[in-house]
């Protein structure tokens, strides 16, 4: 896979601005808040179909117009693809591939893969429960359609029975209504927690392997997948316990309450780990999702690294550029002087300034 062009119109604060890209390492850089990561977000967008930054559509449109346009060219096994997304204040996005709108945003995954790495992915290992739910979300959704359509469902179901159980207390027959709720919550939430779990399992085969590399062997990284309920007894679990999600009008049970847990030689990284420790876990994670993409797709991922070699010390640098040798990578800078003091190839520079792009030869 790799990705020809890109080509932003009214996106954040470009007007109309293009790209053209190499097959290897191709470098964005500026002073901050010019406009780099915005690029990185719209490649992650064509891929996701969504900003991973969780903002909202309209708020991506720059600000004095009322659309904004994402035209995206790939090359994948020497078939050339197309990916336009318009977004629009009015009503909802439309998008089309290869010229062909399709119906819904998730008939776009899988013709892009990507991996993306920022400051942000922290929050992965430090942040909440929720955080780690979307990290999973995101790298299923990419690459399994029943996942989708599962998660999908679920939460709709969910989001039903949430508004079923407050309404319970003013109109009690509304409760005869219940069991078909966690009938479909358990049939959709299952599929989800099987295949959370094997993710996390072979997401394991290889991160330990990496982690050892990037910490010269004195480290042992675990991911732990923690189910608030198991696939087997999530049935019996919601029938047992109607009458306490009723007190609490709430769901209490499910994949919405799941969790990941990230060990170092034992310890929990979130409570434990320092922030040096805790990078390092992130960067193995994000090199095994890699490995995890081309196991499952013989695709070779884009990866987009997000001003996150300012976030790496030298040692830590030299084994992510190490490790992303002859994966087509998109990297966000400030400055060149760390590329090039790794003695790093790059294949081609873009200067940016204030949402403008040069290219730069150097």
């Amino acid at each position: 896979m790799i990705i020809r062009s890109l080509k932003l119109s009214n996106y954040r604060n470009y007007g109309d601005e293009w790209f053209e890209f190499l097959p290897g390492t191709n470098v964005l850089y500026g002073d901050n808040a010019q406009g780099k990561t915005n690029v990185i977000e719209a490649v992650f967008f064509c891929a996701a179909g969504k900003s991973y930054k969780s903002a909202k559509d309209k708020e991506i449109i720059s600000f004095e117009n009322e659309e904004s346009h994402i035209e995206l060219v790939c090359e994948k096994e020497k078939t050339t693809r197309s990916i336009d997304i318009h977004l629009r204040k009015s009503g909802k996005k439309s998008i089309a591939v290869d010229k062909i709108p399709i119906r819904k945003a998730v008939d776009l995954f899988g013709i892009v893969h990507a991996v993306i790495f920022s400051p942000e992915d922290l929050s992965i290992i430090k942040g909440a429960p929720a955080q780690r739910r979307n990290f999973m979300d995101v790298e299923l959704c990419q690459l399994d359609s029943v996942y989708t359509y599962n998660l999908i469902n679920y939460n709709k179901v969910l989001l039903q029975k949430n508004s079923l159980l407050k309404q319970l207390e003013d109109n009690p027959l509304l409760g005869d209504t219940l069991p078909e709720w966690n009938k479909k919550l358990v049939e959709f939430g299952r599929v989800i927690i099987e295949k959370r779990k094997v993710f996390t399992d072979e997401l394991n085969e290889n991160v330990s392997f990496i982690h050892k590399g990037i910490t010269g062997g004195n480290e042992n990284l675990k991911i732990s997948y923690t189910p608030s309920v198991s696939a087997e007894d999530f049935e019996k679990t919601v029938l047992s316990m109607q009458a306490r999600e009723k007190a609490a009008k709430m769901s209490l049970y499910g994949p919405h309450r799941d969790d990941l847990c990230f060990t170092v030689n034992g310890s929990n990284l979130r409570s434990y780990g320092s922030q040096g420790q805790q990078r390092s876990a992130v960067l193995s994670l994000k090199l095994a999702e890699i490995d995890f993409i081309k196991k499952k797709t013989g695709d070779t991922p884009i990866l987009l690294l997000d001003d996150v070699l300012s976030e790496l010390d030298s040692s830590r640098q030299k084994k992510l550029l190490a490790g992303i040798a002859g994966i087509q990578t998109i990297i966000t800078c400030t400055g060149l002087e760390e590329l090039l003091d790794n003695k790093f190839k790059i294949d081609k520079t873009f200067f940016i300034n204030k949402g403008h792009v040069l290219e730069v030869k150097i």
